[in-house]
C-alpha cells in the first residue's frame, strides 16, 4: 500500500507542473545581471523598464549606493587611521611620538591599533563585494521572476489518467490564472 502511494506521489510530481513556461528572450536574466554588474543598480533599473504591474525596483537603488558608499566610506576611514598609525610607529622609532592623536599610546598599544585598524579595513573591502555581489544576484533573480504568476486564482485539480494500458494513475494540475 506505501508503495502504491509513494508511486502515486511520484507520478503526481512527474506530470505535473505549476508554471508556464515564458521565453526567457524578453527579460533575460543574464543581461540584467551583466547590467548590474557593470554598473551597480543598473540591472534594478532594467527590471524596472521591463515588467509590468506594481513589480518595480527602483527603490533598491538608492539602497545598493548608500551600502557600497558606507562601505566605501570605512574603507577609506580605517586606511587613513592605518597609515596614520604606521607613521606614528616608524616616527617613534627614529624620533619620537610626533602625533597628538597618538600621544597616549606606547609602541605595543599602537601595534594593536594598527592591527585592529587593518583588519576593519579588510572587512570593509569584504563589505564592498558583499554588497556588490548581492546586488548582482538580486538583479539576476528578479529579473528570471518577472513573469512569475502570482495570481489570487490559486487552485490545485486531480484528475484520473492512464499511465499506460494497464496502469491507472491520478494527474494533479495546477492552474494560477
Amino acid at each position: 500500500m506505501k508503495l502504491l502511494v509513494v508511486l502515486l506521489m511520484m507520478l503526481c510530481i512527474r506530470l505535473g507542473y505549476s508554471q508556464d513556461v515564458v521565453n526567457d528572450s524578453i527579460i533575460p536574466y543574464k543581461k540584467a545581471a551583466i547590467l548590474s554588474a557593470c554598473i551597480p543598480g543598473a540591472g534594478q533599473i532594467y527590471n524596472s523598464i521591463h515588467t509590468s504591474g506594481r513589480k518595480n525596483a527602483y527603490w533598491k537603488v538608492p539602497l545598493i549606493a548608500a551600502g557600497i558608499g558606507g562601505t566605501t566610506y570605512l574603507l577609506l576611514q580605517n586606511q587613513r587611521l592605518v597609515q596614520s598609525i604606521k607613521t606614528e610607529y616608524d616616527q617613534r622609532i627614529v624620533t619620537g611620538p610626533s602625533n597628538p592623536l597618538w600621544i597616549d599610546y606606547d609602541n605595543l598599544a599602537l601595534v594593536s591599533l594598527y592591527d585592529q585598524y587593518a583588519r576593519q579595513r579588510d572587512l570593509a573591502i569584504l563589505g564592498i563585494g558583499a554588497v556588490y555581489a548581492f546586488q548582482i544576484l538580486d538583479a539576476a533573480v528578479e529579473a528570471h521572476f518577472l513573469h512569475f504568476d502570482v495570481s489570487k486564482d490559486l487552485s490545485l485539480t486531480i484528475h484520473p489518467s492512464m499511465v499506460s494500458r494497464n496502469v491507472l494513475g491520478m494527474r494533479a494540475s495546477f492552474s494560477l490564472r
